[in-house]
């Protein structure tokens, strides 16, 4: 009982440190195990290997973090906007004073991890051009060496062997064993792929085969280094992995596809029995084409026998050279009418050309005068003066004499 004159004692104040290590006692005993659902956002994978983000919803937000170790265990891509199911504990940041949740394994909301993380990967590689049909190479028709890239326990390699030396026992087959399942599996096919390529031995075909079983066991035929191993074979690759309805990015990557180990062994190799019916067939028509070819010429030969020019060969020779006689001869004739037409067409320009020579006017009495110092013709008595020398032309000869004197 209090006396009126006592006053209450003040309670002692909690420091922020003091109380937040309460709430985050009574917070984290409270909560250690929990299942949350929303939606991602302020995704953030620094260098450490941690992830940050935020899940939110229409009424509130809630800070989460998901360290490394787990963080390595998520085979699918996180992204702002992806909805998701987080389990974890409840935990208090102290030096921020907020509450956040630990995340310890995260799926994707109406799809499962494995689901998710093979359609995302599959768009990211298709991008790429690694499911490109143009980037495929053809089968040889003949195998002798072969590579199979499978587990060399498990029956779809019996299967393989079994079926390919029934149909075809010219091939050799080179077994590169691996894991097909299981951590660390991708790496060693990825491998055997890379060793198959650098073998000094020429391989012809490479075979990836493993028996039927879940997404999960399939697994290792859906990570990236077996994909990009398969793109990047130089040797052609045929898929046979799982059962027909499973359908694997390696498949997707394989230059073809066999729905069973079996197929590939049917596909890598023919059949000897029906490759040796195929040759007979085609040596019973190659025969008759000979024989009806050789009818075609026999008959052909025959119809060029009885031909005029065959019979006698030397005719058309001799027609030729009658008739190069006969135009020798009319050339000749030719050519002496030519020359006679010429001849007497000269000798009328000669007689005009003698009628118009300046001889010929002397020959007629007329004569030429000419000053005897620059030769120039006179044609008047006014061109002259007494005492001047000219000369005197006639038809034959010439005179030289002095003018006395000129009249006009």
């Amino acid at each position: 009982m209090l006396l009126f004159d006592e006053q209450p004692e003040t309670p002692r104040p909690l420091s922020v440190g003091e109380l937040t290590e309460q709430i985050k006692d009574l917070m984290e005993a409270g909560f250690p195990s929990v299942w949350v659902s929303g939606e991602i956002s302020n995704f953030a994978r620094p260098s450490s290997g941690h992830l940050y983000l935020t899940l939110k919803d229409d009424a509130a937000q809630l800070k989460a973090v998901m360290w490394r170790g787990n963080a390595q265990r998520v085979r699918f891509d996180l992204h702002d906007g992806l909805e998701v199911i987080c389990h974890g504990h409840l935990e208090v940041y102290a030096p921020r004073g907020q509450y956040q949740l630990v995340i310890h394994s995260l799926e994707p909301r109406g799809m499962g991890a494995l689901e998710l993380a093979l359609r995302q990967l599959r768009e990211r590689l298709g991008r790429e051009g690694l499911f490109d049909p143009a980037r495929k190479k053809r089968l040889p028709a003949f195998v002798r060496q072969i590579a199979a890239v499978t587990s060399p326990t498990g029956a779809a390699i019996r299967d393989f062997l079994q079926v390919l030396g029934r149909r075809w026992r010219g091939a050799n087959v080179l077994i590169l064993p691996t894991r097909v399942q299981g951590e660390g599996a991708s790496h060693e096919i990825a491998a055997a792929i890379e060793t198959a390529n650098r073998l000094t031995r020429p391989i012809d075909c490479l075979v990836i085969t493993r028996g039927g079983g879940s997404l999960e066991d399939l697994w290792s035929f859906n990570e990236e280094p077996v994909v990009r191993a398969i793109a990047a074979s130089r040797i052609p690759v045929i898929s046979a992995i799982g059962h027909e309805i499973d359908v694997t990015l390696a498949d997707l990557a394989a230059d073809v596809r066999a729905l069973t180990p079996s197929e590939a062994a049917e596909l890598v190799a023919p059949a000897a029995e029906e490759l040796s019916a195929g040759l007979r067939q085609t040596q019973k028509r190659l025969a008759a084409a000979l024989r009806s070819r050789s009818a075609a010429a026999r008959a052909n030969w025959e119809r060029l026998a009885r031909n005029h020019a065959f019979r006698r060969p030397y005719q058309r020779i001799f027609d030729l050279s009658r008739r190069l006689d006969e135009l020798e001869a009319r050339g000749k004739r030719a050519m002496r009418q030519r020359l006679n037409f010429f001849r007497r067409h000269l000798e009328a320009l000669d007689a005009r050309l003698d009628s118009l020579s300046p001889l010929a006017v002397l020959k007629r009495g007329y004569s030429i005068t000419q000053r005897m110092s620059d030769r120039r013709l006179i044609r008047s008595a006014a061109e002259v003066q007494p005492g001047e020398e000219i000369s005197t032309r006639f038809a034959q000869g010439r005179t030289v004499s002095r003018v006395e004197r000129a009249e006009e």
